[in-house]
């Protein structure tokens, strides 16, 4: 068993005020940054967000988006046809069984149309600070380059992750897996010999000594 605690110590020592990067100022911003975040940069949502958060304030607008203006709209970030549509049921559905709120439980959350486990869990953690994993593509490959599952699924990753680390350190931790995978542990040419988790890590062990 890797030595859980010795890794926290570490992430929390380089990445103490790890954050998301998507720009919100409430619930319903997250949720629509985070569908647009798919497959898109959290830079390049931002900048679409800067004039879509103005156009669109409430879930009730985009459920009565038209279509191709929504899609339109949000177009740089890509997929944009399936986000809009996304966005437009969600909407519909925010109004129709929330009171136009976003709901503040994952069962509640993973019932609206596009949003699952990991959208979930970010809008959890980060809108209304309840704990949660977001198993992204950083958090599932660096969590399986140092040994903490050997699980490919998302949820599997998610649920072996609940096991080793404390629950109030959930959604901290989640988010110092995402900067230590855009800056170091990257999908290709990882920074093996730059990272300070290389001795937990048999991945980059490995990799240097194949340097």
């Amino acid at each position: 068993m890797k030595d859980m605690l010795a890794i926290l110590d570490i992430l929390d020592k380089t990445y103490p005020e790890a954050k998301i990067s998507l720009d919100f100022s409430n619930p319903l911003e997250l949720l629509v940054a985070t569908v647009l975040s798919a497959q898109c940069t959290d830079e390049r949502v931002n900048q679409v967000t800067k004039k879509l958060f103005k156009k669109y304030r409430t879930a009730a607008d985009y459920a009565n988006a038209p279509p191709e203006e929504l899609e339109e709209d949000i177009r740089p970030t890509g997929f944009f046809r399936n986000k809009a549509k996304s966005l437009k049921n969600c909407g519909a559905a925010l109004v129709e069984k929330h009171q136009a709120e976003v709901p503040d439980s994952l069962e509640e959350l993973v019932k609206l149309p596009g949003i699952g486990r990991k959208t979930a869990n970010v809008i959890l953690g980060t809108a209304f600070n309840t704990p949660g994993i977001v198993v992204d593509t950083h958090v599932g490959r660096i969590s399986q380059r140092i040994g903490l599952t050997q699980q490919r699924d998302p949820v599997k990753i998610e649920f072996d992750l609940m096991e080793l680390i404390p629950q109030e350190k959930w959604t901290l931790f989640s988010h110092q897996l995402i900067q230590h995978g855009r800056k170091v542990c990257k999908a290709r040419k990882a920074k093996c010999t730059e990272c300070p988790l290389l001795e937990h890590c048999d991945y980059g062990e490995e990799s240097i000594s194949k340097a």
